[in-house]
């Protein structure tokens, strides 16, 4: 797994772009609470891998008592940590994490999974998954694109106006070996500091989705499902602990 690309050092306008974007935090998590509670009706505990900045974490600790939450990124970590005062927020890799404990849900969203080099560091972050769920717990999963639907040569740009910034985002997605190379530019202006420009390189494995379900079953997940979530997005695996 590569180091943490500038975004998540500028906590705020990672959050600034999605909030501008018009991203619904709110009704992202009671979907994917509503699959989990299908599943685990009695389910009050909740972890969230790769949390960023705390954004979905905060809507449900509507819904589970109990919430706790990864993320690599220190930065993205202290602005969880004013979302969510006294939750219990890791600093940690999702291939190597132990938190000493178990939830009845472990969500890990926003593609994050892509970020792992190969197969062996995919099965590795998922077993962690499946390592801090209970028994009958639910896993929920957003992948990155599948080896076989992947695009080269994409392109995409926003740019938005929130708490006195404009931030302008555009981006080029190419296929290169068994992964995508995303080269991302921002241009972020406000009255007092002018204009700054900056620079992102993501790296993204791909895998097959066949890849996936197999890595899904040697991490000992079970009752394994694939969700289409709607035009633009990966999709969702939903898994539980047996």
């Amino acid at each position: 797994m590569r180091g943490v690309s500038p975004i998540y050092s500028r906590a705020e306008i990672y959050d600034a772009v999605y909030r501008g974007r018009g991203r619904d935090y709110r009704a992202d998590s009671a979907r994917l609470t509503a699959l989990v509670r299908e599943r685990n009706p009695a389910a009050s505990s909740l972890l969230d891998v790769a949390c960023g900045t705390g954004a979905n974490l905060a809507h449900f600790a509507a819904d589970f008592p109990d919430v706790a939450g990864v993320d690599l990124a220190p930065d993205m970590l202290r602005v969880a940590r004013e979302r969510l005062p006294g939750a219990l927020l890791h600093e940690g890799d999702m291939r190597s994490f132990e938190l000493g404990r178990r939830f009845d849900a472990v969500t890990c969203l926003f593609s994050s999974i892509g970020y792992v080099d190969d197969l062996a560091q995919l099965t590795a972050a998922l077993e962690r998954c499946v390592a801090h769920l209970n028994p009958g717990g639910v896993m929920l999963i957003e992948p990155w694109h599948f080896t076989e639907n992947a695009l080269s040569g994409h392109v995409t740009g926003d740019t938005v106006a929130v708490d006195g910034r404009t931030i302008s985002r555009m981006s080029h997605t190419v296929r290169e070996g068994d992964g995508h190379r995303m080269t991302v530019h921002y241009l972020v202006a406000d009255a007092a500091s002018g204009i700054d420009h900056f620079t992102d390189l993501h790296m993204l494995a791909l895998f097959s989705r066949a890849e996936y379900e197999r890595a899904f079953t040697d991490a000992g997940a079970a009752r394994l499902e694939f969700l289409d979530t709607g035009p633009g997005r990966p999709g969702l695996f939903v898994a539980v602990r047996p």
